[in-house]
């Protein structure tokens, strides 16, 4: 799902011809968002049933949701199904995909999700203290989170946001020894406390690049419960715990606003459709 970016990109729509009903956001033949219209609890993206795994392990019931990036709105959608009644705010500053998405994959009858057309950092600090319940951080430019998505500041301004056993969902990417997420789960950690990394099994040892969720939150996770949804994944895929996250990363020094990076490039080769 992306964020703001300084050119144009080329968006397509392309049919699944597999799966009738989906749908494969791509610009610039990088793949972005997978929609099932039909059915918007299928999800295709690995990185997107980690988010719907940590999910399950939360009280049951609706969700304020604050998404900080809109794509083909594919977890606002889930979310319409899964918690009905909960209303969501998505922040996506590229007002031209949103008016695409909605022409192309129309959005449910009765929802309550309300896209901004304002980018992340703008969005969340107009956003009143305690008035979510979950902020899904999924925005990406040219394939790379924006730095000023990942700062300590940033974190501060999500943790004000949220209420107080509210939750961060982050989809980020790293290159092999996961030097950018380090620091990212330092200013998380400082700014949360509890923090929990979910990923590919190969990711988390260190074999490729690829996506990574962090979860945080001033609350402690039911990381039995997680452990046992993620075991379910069709794909071999594993949960860092506090205990461990800090055996493999140590303390780390966090971003801040004042030194602060966009996460690595991903090869070009291995995301691209054609």
């Amino acid at each position: 799902m992306l964020g703001a970016s300084n050119s144009r990109p080329r968006i397509e729509f392309i049919a699944d011809d597999e799966h009738p009903g989906g749908t494969m956001l791509v610009m610039d033949d990088v793949r972005q968002s997978y929609v099932d219209i039909n059915d918007p609890s299928y999800l295709d993206f690995e990185y997107v049933q980690y988010f719907a795994s940590v999910l399950t392990t939360l009280p049951d019931g609706p969700l304020a949701v604050t998404h900080i990036g809109g794509g083909g709105l594919t977890m606002p959608r889930y979310l319409q199904v899964s918690r009905p009644g909960s209303p969501q705010i998505v922040l996506e500053p590229d007002e031209e995909l949103t008016v695409l998405v909605r022409e192309r994959l129309p959005l449910p009858r009765n929802h309550r999700i309300r896209v901004r057309p304002v980018d992340g950092r703008t969005g969340i600090a107009q956003l009143g203290e305690a008035s979510a319940d979950l902020v899904i951080l999924d925005a990406y430019a040219d394939g790379r989170v924006p730095a000023a998505l990942t700062t300590s500041e940033f974190f501060a301004e999500v943790s004000r946001v949220l209420k107080g056993d509210g939750v961060l969902l982050a989809n980020l990417v790293d290159d092999p020894g996961l030097a950018y997420i380090r620091r990212v789960i330092a200013g998380l950690r400082a700014v949360f406390g509890e923090v929990l990394l979910v990923g590919a099994s190969d990711v988390l040892r260190g074999r490729r690049f690829g996506n990574v969720v962090l979860a945080a939150s001033a609350k402690p996770f039911d990381v039995d419960e997680l452990r046992r949804q993620i075991a379910r994944q069709p794909f071999p895929a594993g949960v860092r715990d506090g205990v461990q996250l800090a055996a493999q990363f140590g303390t780390g020094q966090p971003w801040t606003d004042a030194d602060s990076a966009q996460s690595p490039e991903p090869a070009r080769d291995g995301w691209r459709i054609r």
